[in-house]
Parts: structure tokens; C-alpha cells; sequence
């Protein structure tokens, strides 16, 4: 794994006093001349403390920023931090604290998309859905097991965050659609994912689409009895707005 070398910070070399070149001093002036002496060695100190106390300022900007760096470039540590949160978020849904396990799933994700940009992610965002992980399998520095931790993480992430957006009080299912849109983008088959596209469409008036989802969750889980009961509630909203537009053609 590469390692990105530490910035200089102006601080590390060494200056020999002893045997080697001396300190440069300040020149001295014309003694027939003091009071412009005096004037020019003021402003000239004035200067150099500016500059010394701009210096001192941008060593410790980039020494703050190289101190950061690190954890950015140890991919090891990112999978960490981002399963860590994941779990935490899984302990708040259970403990039914809907609001904080939101929160703690998108701090693992924003882990993950942090990786993603260390990595190289050549198309961030350019072309919805994008998938987040992709540049992960042409790198070497994430382990096949990594990759897999976090491509799983990514996934329950979102399948995560949509499960909880349906236990607000107020639910937004165009969110919930799109969370579970991203999960389907890169499994297809998940249960989960497609059930609850499927809910969120039937509520978002999309009925067609709705059952669509719905019965594909059905053939993944055929004995899943909520599955089932929204199928029937999709159908009937379907074969009632068939018969309004018939009435309303006639």
C-alpha cells in the first residue's frame, strides 16, 4: 500500500553552529547615518516578524492538515470506522432511536465515499445512480475482504436508512424509492430492497411500478404475507382507476 509522504513543515532541518556556516546577522550600518539606521533596522525587524509569524501560521495549517491525512489514506482504518457506524445505526434501530441510526448509517457511508475519492473514483456523481464502489476492484490497496465489507456495508446502509424512513411519523417514499433504487442497482434480488420500492411506489401513486416490485419481492420470499397483502392493495387501486377512467371515457 502506498503511503503518502509527510509534508515539510519548515521545522525539521538541523542548523550546525558549530563548524559550519554561521547564522547570517544583520548588516551593519553606516555609523554617520543612526537615525536612518535605527529606522530601517525597525522596519526591517517588523518585516521579519510578519513573515516569521506567516510562516508559524501555514506550518501549523499544514501540519494540521498532514496529521489528518493519515486516516484517509489507511484504508484499513476507513473500513473500520465505516462498519463501526454501521453497526452503531443497527443498535439504534433495534433500540428503536430512528433518528440516530439515520445518522450513524450516513456517517458509514460518507466513510465509504471518502474511500472511494483516496481511490481515484474516476465518475463521482456524474451519471445517477452511480454506483460508489466501483474503482475498489481495480485497486490494490483494499484487500478482496475489504472490498467485500464494504461493498455489503454500502448495501445494508441503504436498506438500512430506507427501513427506517418508513418508521417516521412523516414519511418521504420518494427517499425511500431512491435509497432502495441504489440497493437494487447492485443486487437486484434483494428482498428487502424490492419490497419496499414496491411500498414506496404504492404510496407515491405509481401503481403499475408498485406491483412490479412488489411481486418480484413475492418471488424471492413467496410465504411473506406483507408482500402478499400489498400486491392485493395494488391490484385494487389498479382495477378502481380502470373503472373510473372507463366511466369517465363513457
Amino acid at each position: 500500500m502506498s503511503v503518502i509522504q509527510a509534508g515539510h513543515d519548515g521545522r525539521g532541518g538541523r542548523t550546525d553552529n558549530g563548524g559550519g556556516s554561521p547564522r547570517l546577522q544583520h548588516c551593519a550600518q553606516p555609523p554617520n547615518n543612526s537615525s536612518s539606521s535605527s529606522s530601517s533596522s525597525s522596519g526591517s525587524r517588523t518585516k521579519d516578524a510578519r513573515y516569521q509569524q506567516q510562516q508559524l501560521q501555514q506550518q501549523r495549517h499544514h501540519g494540521g492538515s498532514m496529521l489528518k491525512q493519515p486516516s484517509l489514506n489507511e484504508p484499513a482504518d476507513v473500513v473500520r470506522r465505516a462498519l463501526d457506524f454501521k453497526c452503531q445505526g443497527t443498535q439504534c434501530y433495534k433500540d428503536k432511536k430512528y433518528r440516530e441510526a439515520i445518522g450513524k448509517y450516513h456517517r458509514a457511508l460518507l466513510e465509504i465515499k471518502g474511500l472511494c475519492r483516496v481511490l481515484g473514483d474516476p465518475d463521482t456523481g456524474s451519471k445517477p445512480p452511480s454506483p460508489l464502489l466501483p474503482t475498489m476492484s481495480k485497486s490494490t490497496t483494499l484487500t478482496d475482504e475489504q472490498k467485500g465489507d464494504m461493498e455489503n456495508a454500502e448495501l445494508e446502509c441503504y436498506n438500512s436508512l430506507a427501513a427506517c424512513l418508513l418508521q417516521m411519523e412523516l414519511v418521504n417514499y420518494e427517499r425511500v424509492k431512491e435509497y432502495c433504487l441504489k440497493v437494487l442497482y447492485k443486487e437486484g434480488k434483494n428482498f428487502k430492497a424490492l419490497y419496499r420500492s414496491g411500498v414506496a411506489y404504492y404510496h407515491l401513486g405509481e401503481f403499475q411500478k408498485a406491483l412490479h416490485y412488489l411481486k418480484e419481492s413475492h418471488k424471492q420470499e413467496p410465504s411473506d404475507t406483507n408482500a402478499i397483502r400489498y400486491i392485493q392493495l395494488t391490484e385494487m387501486k389498479i382495477r378502481r382507476n380502470a373503472q373510473r377512467e372507463k366511466k369517465e371515457a363513457t
